[in-house]
């Protein structure tokens, strides 16, 4: 197994996310070691802000020795205005081949359930199912937008395999949890050749998918139909789902050409 390059403290770590379908969220460690080639936004943004410098240096993360302990101040001042925490939204908590990380992340969500906090997470590792003898409020979620191993060796190559992913959140699904699926960022066909609905097959047993388009990327605008492409892709997103009683988000941007069908979300 991998070891964390080395350990940080910060000075707080339950904050609001800002984003359209989160409440708070808890970053824990500092860098991914799965190598997105997206790009990656949160590399970017840690860039941006002088908290890495450069996507070497974001590949060895650093993991934040005072996790539990910044929790137990937080968690008293904070629990009456928080409805959920996700885990995470600039790193992985259950980091592929990181242990330590994936204890602490374990840690972390106990410690919140404990204070009757429901946790929400997201990851391109392996789901453990020790998460199945948590609160059955939680959620938990993949990211997954490919059955394409090629497409993931080349584009996510130190993340789980597809396969894994799948069987760790069906293993979860199969014990009575909630489970989810972020396919963000999809990929154009020039990226990769696919198709859309033997994807959404393959997630079919979950309770919520969100689709959303891949942004920063310069091969994606270049794909001349991209716009409508994503736009399709959205309606079959929401059709698929309608039809399966599955809840559904669809990322601001993505459907850009609304219709008289359903339009939003369905969450």
């Amino acid at each position: 197994m991998a070891k964390v390059k080395g350990y940080i403290q910060r000075k707080s770590m339950l904050y609001v996310t800002g984003v359209e379908y989160g409440d708070y969220t808890m970053n824990h460690v500092l860098g991914c070691a799965h190598g997105c080639k997206y790009p990656c936004y949160a590399f970017m943004m840690k860039k941006r802000f002088g908290k890495v410098s450069s996507y070497e240096s974001w590949l060895e993360p650093y993991l934040v020795e005072n996790t539990l302990e910044l929790l137990d101040a937080e968690i008293p001042r904070l629990r009456d205005k928080i409805k959920s925490v996700q885990l995470c939204f600039t790193t992985d908590p259950f980091m592929y081949g990181y242990d330590e990380i994936c204890e602490m992340s374990l840690n972390a969500i106990r410690k919140l359930n404990e204070n009757g906090i429901k946790c929400t997470v997201l990851t391109k590792g392996l789901l453990p199912i020790e998460l199945a003898e948590l609160s059955p409020d939680n959620e938990y979620g993949i990211t997954l937008i490919s059955l394409t191993e090629s497409f993931r060796k080349r584009m996510e190559p130190h993340a789980a395999k597809y396969k894994d992913r799948l069987a760790a959140l069906q293993a979860l699904h199969d014990r009575g949890c909630k489970t989810w699926v972020s396919m963000e960022p999809y990929p154009t066909p020039n990226l990769v050749r696919q198709d859309l609905d033997k994807v959404l097959e393959a997630v079919a047993f979950t309770d919520r998918i969100i689709f959303g388009k891949t942004n920063y990327n310069k091969e994606v605008t270049a794909y001349p139909e991209h716009k409508d492409f994503y736009n399709k892709c959205a309606r079959r997103v929401i059709k698929f789902c309608d039809g399966r009683g599955i809840a559904y988000h669809i990322k601001d941007g993505t459907l850009t050409v609304l219709d008289d069908e359903r339009q939003g979300d369905a969450l």
